[in-house]
């Protein structure tokens, strides 16, 4: 929600769209491989054991952002994974049994939001804060990809029931991974199954498979080479996508081929929530030396959006592009406020390797 509400005041006046509309646009923009291994993954309740391992986390490549480097040495021990991103069943059950109310049903504190926000910033008109939440609208051509608010439109009762706001519904999409949810639905719901959210560098680790120098986690073969690998946007984003995936917006859990540890849609498909928060020289601080189970920093920063708290996202989502977002990476890093929930936002859980 905070993050909605951030670097607004000139171009406010510039895009002529209201103060919150314009405020919550900031969160979205945003070959053979060596080391492989043959072994069969280890399930057990639909989870997969994640080996320890030493790998170079972080990306200095063609796509890579400025807080991915300098790469560094990191020490992972061994975990379980969900093998697939959280379902909209398995999401169900959870409210079903605790009555939950996830951050898109709730109205927005004004008060509250303020704190985060530029002292300036004025408040929104009333009909904007109510509970609600962002849902693509794909666009009738070519546009600025800068300017965010072309393709995403603040939905008035969209939330994880109805991810495309009123009339939509999940019924046949029981198996898509579960959207609109925020950091804080994602630990509520973790707490309830006694599981936690992944670490950013347990996910790394986790997406790579094990393969060191990997770019995706199905190796290092472009998106757009051989067959479909992910859930991703074919085409010319915002307006055009081929569905050389066959899915528009998510897909079914498990729909394509899952990485060397045995785990599916570690790219594409939704973004993915991870416990850490997140600092853009993190991995400055970090520097040169090798790391064991790093569990983030200890509090965030961002320079670009100074005012806001955000948490790390991880893996890309139906929408990324490598014209607009290459977030299926494996390096690849998102970041936004806890009480942010889009159509493109979901999680998977962890647990400590001996349970």
């Amino acid at each position: 929600m905070k993050t909605y509400l951030t670097n607004i005041s000139k171009k406010i006046e510039a895009l002529g769209r209201p103060v919150f509309f314009v405020a919550l646009l900031f969160f979205v923009l945003g070959c053979s491989p060596k080391g492989s291994s043959n072994s069969k993954p280890i399930v057990k309740d639909g989870m997969v054991l994640v080996p320890s391992g030493t790998f170079q986390m972080g990306s200095e490549g063609q796509f890579a952002r400025e807080d991915e480097s300098p790469i560094h040495r990191v020490v992972v021990d061994a975990f379980w994974m969900d093998q697939t991103e959280v379902t909209n069943a398995q999401f169900k059950a959870f409210v079903e049994a605790t009555g939950y109310v996830t951050t898109a049903e709730i109205k927005p504190n004004w008060e509250a939001l303020k704190n985060e926000l530029p002292p300036d910033t004025p408040k929104p008109h009333d009909s904007l804060l109510q509970a609600a939440s962002l849902v693509f609208q794909s666009t009738s051509g070519p546009v600025n990809l800068n300017d965010f608010g072309a393709w995403w439109q603040w939905k008035p009762k969209a939330n994880w029931r109805s991810p495309k706001g009123p009339g939509s519904s999940i019924e046949d999409k029981l198996d898509h991974p579960v959207v609109h949810i925020s950091w804080y639905d994602a630990q509520a719901y973790a707490k309830w199954v006694g599981k936690r959210l992944p670490t950013e560098a347990e996910w790394e680790w986790a997406a790579s498979g094990g393969i060191k120098g990997v770019q995706y986690p199905w190796g290092n073969e472009s998106v757009t080479e051989g067959k479909p690998k992910a859930n991703s946007w074919e085409g010319s984003f915002p307006y055009q996508n081929t569905l050389r995936d066959q899915f528009f917006y998510t897909a079914p859990v498990g729909s394509f081929d899952p990485n060397p540890f045995g785990l599916y849609d570690m790219a594409g498909n939704v973004w993915e929530w991870c416990s850490d928060w997140y600092d853009f020289n993190y991995y400055q601080k970090i520097g040169n030396q090798k790391v064991t189970n790093p569990q983030g920093p200890e509090a965030p920063f961002d320079p670009y959006q100074p005012y806001l708290k955000q948490k790390v996202m991880r893996g890309g989502s139906f929408l990324c592009n490598d014209a607009y977002c290459s977030g299926y990476r494996v390096a690849s890093r998102m970041k936004s406020t806890p009480d942010t929930g889009l159509q493109h936002t979901g999680f998977r859980l962890v647990k400590t390797s001996n349970f």
